[in-house]
């Protein structure tokens, strides 16, 4: 008899306030959705880094008749400093942090260039001598990458050590500050969400005054009386939030999978099993801020 009360209290609140509802489901379903795509690129941004972090390797340059004299004062690197290079890491004490190594000389790096700056006039006028000579060190542990810089930093015929993974971080850096962004937004809808649920409550609350009046005279309990105006907000802000699983779902399977992994199918890309991660996150998130949202405003209604 009570239930029965309950749900029948819910569903003419609903039909009361269908405007506000609708309000409240859209401003739900869009804020859970950037809450959802910041949480989407934090994941992807994890993905990423282990996946090209991995792949980072440190170039150790050598010297070329056009380097800068102070870091080679003698000129283009002699055979015997790349003999010399090669066999520290050949020798025991780096060869436990190096994978593996290749040397790249100046016509390998002449064909890279040229492939890479393809149609770019600047590739018309670099010769193969200008570009270094480089030994490409795939290390065990990334991590380790001091060990390889340390070691030949200011070595006679080298120019220049350095890890691929430094310019990773300015990307990443990048991508961060749009997560950031993402979540600041986020915020700031959920918080708009939040005080329209209560405002809607609150009008819901007014409109039935004479209804709370009849069930205090009755004996009702604070608790029966606020229980279907929390459940309106409730319910709501589950449609919202269950819009918002679909649409991040919708944004994996169609931009994420069907159209940047199709185009960039040299990294790694969130799929539909993160988004299933975050979907009953999002879910569960827009039914506790409706029930607290929805509590606060009634307890402080019945109050007054």
């Amino acid at each position: 008899m009570r239930l029965g009360f309950v749900f029948r209290e819910i569903t003419q609140g609903l039909r009361r306030n269908i405007s506000m509802v609708v309000s409240i489901i859209l401003v739900t379903f869009l804020s859970l959705t950037f809450v959802g795509t910041a949480g989407l690129l934090q994941a992807q941004i994890g993905q990423m880094k282990t996946y090209w972090y991995d792949r980072a390797q440190v170039a150790i340059y050598l010297c070329t008749n056009t380097s800068p004299t102070d870091a080679c004062p003698q000129g283009e690197a002699s055979p015997d400093v790349k003999t010399a290079v090669e066999a520290k890491l050949h020798d025991p004490t780096l060869a436990s942090f190096v994978s593996k190594f290749y040397f790249e000389d100046h016509q390998a790096a002449y064909e890279k260039f040229q492939q890479q700056f393809k149609g770019n006039t600047v590739a018309k006028y670099v010769t193969k001598e200008q570009l270094n000579e480089t030994f490409w060190v795939k290390l065990k542990d990334p991590n380790k990458s001091a060990v390889i810089a340390e070691t030949f930093t200011g070595v006679a015929g080298v120019e220049e050590v350095r890890d691929q993974r430094s310019y990773l971080d300015q990307i990443f850096s990048i991508l961060n500050a749009a997560s950031i962004a993402a979540i600041g937004i986020a915020v700031i809808m959920l918080a708009s969400s939040v005080l329209l649920i209560s405002t809607t409550i609150r009008l819901s609350a007014f409109s039935r005054r004479r209804e709370i009046g009849i069930m205090r005279l009755v004996g009702a309990s604070n608790f029966f009386i606020q229980l279907p105006f929390i459940l309106e907000g409730v319910v709501a802000a589950t449609v919202g939030s269950l819009l918002a699983g679909v649409a991040v779902l919708g944004l994996i399977q169609f931009f994420v999978q069907g159209y940047l992994a199709q185009r960039l199918p040299l990294t790694s890309f969130v799929d539909i099993s993160d988004g299933m991660v975050i979907v009953p996150l999002l879910v569960v998130l827009g039914v506790l801020l409706a029930g607290l949202a929805s509590g606060v405003a009634i307890r402080r209604y019945l109050k007054i």
